[in-house]
């Protein structure tokens, strides 16, 4: 296959004109947006870590700006690209590299196709992308939930997700995703891009965040009731952990046994609970079903 050169990635300008010369445009629904900023880019990627023995996942690579610099460095990655056009312009930028066994694209959506891969080829090193904003939560949150974490992970998202993401008990952005990717991984802000740095500008800021492997994860007897029983405190923030527990246990007494045996206030908030409350209460759930 013969090899295409790319646009410059830096400039909207030039995108533009390529998209255009070959029939294209930025698809809304795909949430496709360029990171412009060269300087954000390499500090992207020097966040990862990567060397010429690691194996990287990117989700929604376009037209290949962060590809090509991890790619320059290395490290063998697998792409997934939704958009069949752009994974065409792909193939032909990466041409030698697809030959040389260093990059693979994988097409269309990866929540329907990250657990094939992941089946297929295993776990990567590192998993990274500039995450559309309407998959970011649900994707990160899938891995989390299937017992899957990478030894560091890399994401610019919507600003609101990352906030999210790092909340404390006792906030309003406080949630089961905040537990879920805390129980996970230690994380920390990267830093925050204004829509300026991007092509199309999006109306909302970025923010893009580490998050690196929690050495003794899981930290629970059961990881599936911990998800099960974080999800269900939440489930209706309004009402206190003894209602929430209640309906996912079906045992008003039991129920209680369980906030009495954690040290848990029955008329308390999912909000109001850390990490490791959440954790005690599951492992005592665990006991007490088994």
């Amino acid at each position: 296959m013969s090899q295409l050169k790319h646009p410059d990635y830096n400039s909207p300008a030039e995108l533009k004109a390529f998209l255009e010369s070959h029939g294209m445009a930025m698809q809304k629904k795909f949430g496709q947006n360029f990171l412009i900023n060269e300087q954000a880019r390499k500090k992207l990627i020097d966040s990862l870590e990567i060397n010429e023995k690691s194996t990287v996942w990117e989700v929604g690579p376009g037209l290949g700006a962060m590809t090509s610099e991890i790619l320059s460095r290395g490290a063998t990655l697998t792409v997934f690209e939704i958009d069949k056009g752009f994974a065409g312009f792909l193939k032909q930028f990466f041409s030698d590299y697809i030959e040389k066994g260093k990059f693979k694209i994988v097409e269309g959506d990866v929540l329907k196709n990250w657990k094939k891969e992941l089946n297929e080829k295993g776990k990567p090193d590192r998993f990274f992308g500039n995450l559309p904003y309407n998959i970011a939560a649900t994707l990160i949150a899938d891995t989390i939930e299937e017992n899957v974490r990478f030894e560091k992970a890399v994401f610019t998202v919507q600003k609101e997700v990352a906030i999210r993401a790092c909340a404390k008990p006792d906030t309003s952005d406080y949630s089961s995703f905040s537990i879920l990717c805390q129980w996970a991984y230690n994380l920390k802000p990267l830093m925050d891009l204004a829509g300026g740095n991007f092509w199309p500008r999006p109306n909302v800021d970025s923010r893009a965040f580490v998050m690196d492997i929690k050495p003794d994860f899981p930290c629970c007897k059961n990881p599936k009731t911990f998800v099960k029983v974080q999800r269900a405190l939440f489930s209706s923030r309004r009402k206190t952990v003894r209602n929430n527990l209640s309906n996912y246990l079906c045992n008003n007494e039991k129920t209680l046994e369980v906030l009495s045996k954690a040290g848990i206030d029955p008329m308390t908030r999912a909000e109001a609970l850390p990490v490791e409350k959440m954790l005690l209460l599951s492992d005592i759930v665990t006991d007490i079903m088994n």
